[in-house]
């Protein structure tokens, strides 16, 4: 099963280590201590979102916590939390007990942006828990269909020819789509109009009614447009194309090496919570990313299933963390 790639930065080597010491840890706990783990979950489970129903981290919460469900013969349920870039619900998982019960589904803002980009935040995203990457859905970049380029050399060219007014649609300030075109802005080095909106849904809606050039954000929630011939691709935000869209190319083929912007989902449990219960539900999640039917699943979704084991995941969140702190800083970019 393919794994998304990433890079191990020498922080992610550090929380590694640190990760593999509070596990060898865990294995010199009491008896009793052993017995709850091994009970683990013998009461309802929560999973927090912290986006709004309906969308990709929701519907990845949902697949997953029913075959969890199923498994463990005890209830998993849903509770969305919004707001406040994904802040509300991660804080709602970083102040509950560190037992188990409680879990978060978040994209990458609460997990490896937010914290780069708020001067305060009222958690700390290292003492989260890792458990395990669900699924990453690339980016892709999307254009006006009358817009005059019609692949990433001829948008570079025409927005160094016209500097400043090419304009890209956001989800807001600081969000993966704002970020997205900073990133592709400072890797051309062309100067990009950022035009933030209130989430995806209006910034689409000005995208197809060609009041915006641009917009950048998950495949997932554009290619229904592209099939109804209301927007048009130039290239895949990610180093292969997507199943979806495989007549698309992915952003070095497409003459934009290293460009890589994707929605990743992760799986993650309140500060304290024992390493032995976080690798039996990364263990029964695993289990249920590798069933055919979730595979196809988030293949609907444009993406793919990951997976990865708690370690992986530190180290997959630390790569991510250093990448979009320096777009961020490259781009002196603000929540608001």
């Amino acid at each position: 099963m393919h794994r998304p790639q990433f890079t191990l930065f020498r922080c992610a080597r550090l929380q590694v280590t640190r990760l593999l010491l509070l596990s060898a840890a865990a294995s010199f706990a009491p008896a009793a201590f052993a017995d709850a783990v091994g009970d683990y979950p013998k009461a309802p489970v929560k999973i927090i979102v912290n986006f709004p129903a309906g969308g990709t981290a929701d519907i990845l919460a949902r697949i997953v916590g029913q075959k969890l469900n199923e498994k463990w013969n005890q209830p998993v349920t849903i509770d969305n939390r919004v707001g406040a870039g994904g802040n509300i619900g991660a804080t709602a998982v970083y102040t509950a007990e560190g037992d188990g019960y409680t879990l978060l589904v978040s994209p990458p803002g609460p997990m490896a942006i937010n914290q780069s980009l708020f001067k305060t935040l009222p958690y700390d995203p290292l003492r989260f828990v890792p458990v395990t990457l669900l699924a990453v859905i690339p980016n892709v970049i999307t254009a006006r269909t009358d817009f005059p380029a019609n692949s990433v050399k001829e948008l570079i060219a025409y927005a160094k020819a016209n500097p400043g007014k090419v304009s890209y649609a956001s989800q807001g300030n600081g969000s993966t789509s704002h970020l997205s075109g900073q990133m592709l802005a400072n890797m051309a080095a062309v100067e990009l109009l950022h035009v933030p909106y209130k989430g995806e849904g209006p910034a689409l809606i000005d995208l197809v009614a060609n009041r915006v050039d641009v917009f950048i954000g998950n495949i997932s929630g554009v290619v229904k447009f592209r099939q109804d011939k209301k927007v048009k691709f130039l290239a895949m935000a990610s180093t292969r194309r997507s199943a979806v869209a495989s007549d698309v190319p992915a952003a070095a083929e497409a003459g934009l090496p290293g460009f890589e912007a994707s929605a990743w989902f992760a799986l993650v449990a309140p500060p304290g919570t024992p390493v032995a219960i976080a690798q039996k539900i990364q263990a029964a999640a695993a289990e249920a990313l590798r069933l055919p039917d979730i595979q196809q699943r988030v293949l609907a979704l444009g993406g793919e299933v990951a997976g990865h084991s708690p370690a992986e995941l530190t180290a997959f969140l630390a790569a991510e963390r250093v990448r979009w702190k320096r777009v961020i800083d490259a781009g002196n970019i603000t929540p608001d």
